[in-house]
């Protein structure tokens, strides 16, 4: 049976490993597996279907861990049809495996949101990426930290809640500010259910960070937005002054955050410091792109569409109404390419923040991230300026004019 299955090569291209570039590589695989990696030193079997990367690269797909929507939809719209537009929108720009993240809500449109996620990812014909879970990132914000969520949306954990979640099998990332009351129970809950473990919108201490440890939170979203520093803790607790999240986080080894390199959110001499500081195995590159993805400027609900709050894209990025950040409106091609040409991250590096190093930390490294024999053929064709020009999920090619 696995004859009949055609042999696909990818050649002339330049392969991203994660610790090197192999040029002159050959990248062949078959149905939905890679079957072999490496130098092209062999004759290419006869009859194999020959695919030109015209000199570029061949990246693994990227995995985006913090991801609101695209194309005009967010997934807490709570529909199948919003869920399969924002996918399709971000394999455009490279993701090939997704967790799409919760806002702040109500329940009821969090219930909706998973619902329609797991019937989405159910379809193995709907083109885009692969949903490998959801993120439950909202509602349990602390009230100061919601940033551009809707704050009547936020509130702290309580199991009759949190358990229905966990329960749909499909939270996969969990998210919670370790300072609210009924944190710590909720990350025991997650982790019992085997989720990465984190803790964002948070103006939590050193202390209240090593008790979440401690019960098993190991990443923090979007470093330096929305979270902890002294000076926020000073206010708190008085003097003397404490150590917050930043200072937990970079003196943690086995702690891992992630940076939005979108040119907006953060200056070149912070993403470097975070990759410095944490290394391309524990610094993480995500979009938080919101519905404004690929659409033009304008005035936009974030989180659902019936009374998320607005914001306003100017086509670089979001604006709350306050004049703050309301998350990003690119795709990760975006990301890698800013992250690249700004920071000393090599290549392999960077790929590595937006593919392996979420793999792993969110337990699937045995199946993606990577180019390896007996993984998913999960790939894209990328030109020397690190544009998208093909991208295959499972080994099927993905249109990238819808």
């Amino acid at each position: 049976m696995t004859s009949k299955i055609p042999l696909r090569v990818i050649t002339n291209g330049i392969a991203i490993l994660p610790d090197r570039l192999v040029p002159d590589a050959v990248v062949a695989f078959r149905g939905n597996r890679l079957v072999a990696v490496g130098r092209a030193t062999r004759r290419i079997p006869r009859g194999a279907e020959c695919i030109d990367a015209r000199g570029g690269y061949v990246s693994p797909g990227f995995i985006d861990i913090h991801v609101h929507g695209g194309a005009g939809a967010d997934f807490m719209d709570g529909t199948v049809e919003a869920v399969r537009t924002a996918c399709r929108a971000h394999a455009r720009h490279g993701t090939t495996t997704i967790f799409p993240t919760t806002t702040t809500g109500t329940p009821e449109q969090i219930n909706a949101m998973l619902a329609s996620c797991d019937a989405a990812r159910r379809d193995p014909q709907a083109p885009g990426p692969r949903i490998a879970g959801v993120h439950l990132y909202g509602p349990y914000f602390a009230e100061d930290k919601v940033g551009c969520h809707s704050k009547a949306g936020r509130r702290p954990p309580r199991e009759s809640e949190y358990q229905s979640y966990f329960d749909s099998g499909i939270v996969k990332i969990a998210t919670c500010a370790a300072e609210l009351p009924g944190a710590i129970d909720f990350y025991k809950a997650a982790r019992r259910h085997r989720c990465l473990i984190t803790c964002g919108h948070s103006n939590s201490s050193w202390s209240e960070m090593k008790n979440a440890f401690q019960a098993g939170m190991r990443h923090v979203d979007h470093f330096w937005c929305a979270m902890s520093s002294v000076p926020s803790i000073r206010q708190r607790f008085d003097v003397p002054m404490q150590a917050s999240m930043a200072e937990f986080v970079l003196a943690n080894a086995d702690m891992s955050t992630e940076v939005i390199a979108d040119g907006c959110h953060l200056a070149p001499e912070l993403l470097e410091f975070a990759f410095r500081m944490k290394g391309s195995s524990r610094l993480l590159l995500v979009t938080d792109a919101n519905r404004a993805l690929d659409m033009p400027p304008g005035e936009y609900r974030f989180g659902p569409s019936s009374d998320g709050p607005w914001f306003r894209s100017d086509g670089k990025v979001g604006w709350a109404p306050n004049n703050s950040l309301a998350s990003s409106i690119v795709g990760m091609d975006q990301m890698v390419r800013q992250m690249h040409r700004v920071t000393s991250a090599t290549l392999p590096d960077v790929v590595r923040m937006a593919s392996l190093t979420p793999a792993e930390r969110t337990g699937i490294a045995r199946a993606t991230g990577s180019l390896e024999k007996g993984k998913r053929a999960d790939l894209l064709i990328l030109s020397k300026s690190l544009e998208v020009r093909q991208v295959f999920v499972g080994g099927r090619e993905i249109p990238l004019s819808e």
